[in-house]
């Protein structure tokens, strides 16, 4: 087994050289933890999947940290890519676009297009600088709930990967935002921190894809990370309850037991018989998804066999929590 090294913000030349070696390195950035490998390295990027246990069908996001490396990384960058460029870039937002030749397909999941983004945290941007455009996905293990301190990475990857950078816990706390401009309308394949909302107010009128609510249908394939069936999960079965307070307090107080958990708003605590996760107050859904991921891992670390969560809406950031979550539970929901 390897020895995964755990690097301080300070070390990036130390990390930048174990990528341009075709290593794997763990970085921080404004959504989870990424595990990155140089993405012109087909090799390295391979390596990826191998340690995440990932089936190779699910194609990687390139990182970037100057518009400039975008020529190199598609065949063209068109004027709405520009226009999303220049408003949320850096951030949490990754464009679909037709790929270049020097992508590999094992980035692409052998796909015509690339999906790009330039994160915003200044320890991805330092360690991009220092080596190269980077493949990463999430640096967890295949299916799992994505990690959002170093101390998650380690959990799942310590032995597997060559290192870690330390650079606190993430902001945002899920994915980015997918959105593929590589035909016909724009569409959003993925929710994250930046909203629909905010996107038609910069390009117009986009698409939410029906796989953002709803299954993969058999044998469609994955246009973006995230999309698969079942993800984000922890070892415990995650029950979705859709309806008021007092029927989802009712529902848990009813159906729980010492293995259950519950993922509750702030006050909630009080009225509720099983051991609560505070994810936020009420509505507040950008709190949902900054503490969704480690609230799932806590659970799991309590040794819960289920967890129930309160179903989201569906407008501006709920809708990344409501994909994330449903993709935890395995699309189960209970309406109340």
């Amino acid at each position: 087994m390897m020895k995964t090294l755990l690097l301080s913000e300070e070390q990036t030349e130390q990390a930048a050289q174990i990528i341009k070696n075709g290593g794997l390195v763990a970085m921080p950035t404004e959504t989870v933890y990424g595990l990155a490998a140089d993405a012109f390295n087909g090799s390295a990027v391979a390596d990826i999947f191998r340690a995440k246990g990932r089936p190779m069908d699910n194609p990687l996001i390139v990182h970037i940290s100057d518009i400039s490396q975008i020529y190199g990384i598609v065949r063209e960058f068109p004027e709405k890519a520009r226009l999303l460029a220049e408003n949320f870039w850096p951030g949490p937002l990754t464009i679909i676009l037709p790929k270049a030749s020097a992508v590999p397909d094992e980035v692409s999941a052998g796909l015509d297009t690339v999906a790009v983004r330039f994160p915003s945290h200044p320890a991805a941007q330092r360690l991009i600088s220092a080596s190269c455009p980077l493949a990463a996905p999430s640096a967890n293990l295949s299916g799992s709930p994505s990690p959002t301190s170093a101390e998650h990475v380690m959990k799942d990857m310590n032995g597997r990967i060559d290192a870690v950078i330390d650079g606190g816990v993430c902001d945002v706390g899920v994915e980015s935002t997918v959105i593929t401009l590589a035909a016909g309308v724009p569409r959003i394949l993925r929710p994250g921190g930046i909203t629909a909302e905010q996107i038609e107010s910069v390009i117009g009128h986009v698409e939410i894809d029906r796989a953002v609510t709803e299954p993969l249908e058999k044998g469609q394939t994955a246009a973006s990370p995230g999309m698969k069936y079942k993800h984000y999960s922890p070892k415990a079965d995650v029950i979705l309850l859709d309806g008021d307070d007092e029927s989802f307090e009712k529902y848990i107080n009813d159906n729980g037991d010492d293995k259950s958990a519950a993922l509750c708003y702030n006050g909630q605590q009080e009225r509720l018989s099983c051991v609560c996760i505070p994810i936020g107050d009420k509505g507040d859904y950008t709190a949902y998804a900054h503490n969704l991921f480690s609230a799932l891992r806590r659970a799991d670390d309590m040794g819960c066999e289920r967890v129930f969560a309160h179903c989201p809406g569906k407008d501006g950031v709920g809708l990344a929590v409501y994909n994330r979550v449903i993709r935890a539970s395995g699309f189960k929901i209970i309406s109340l």
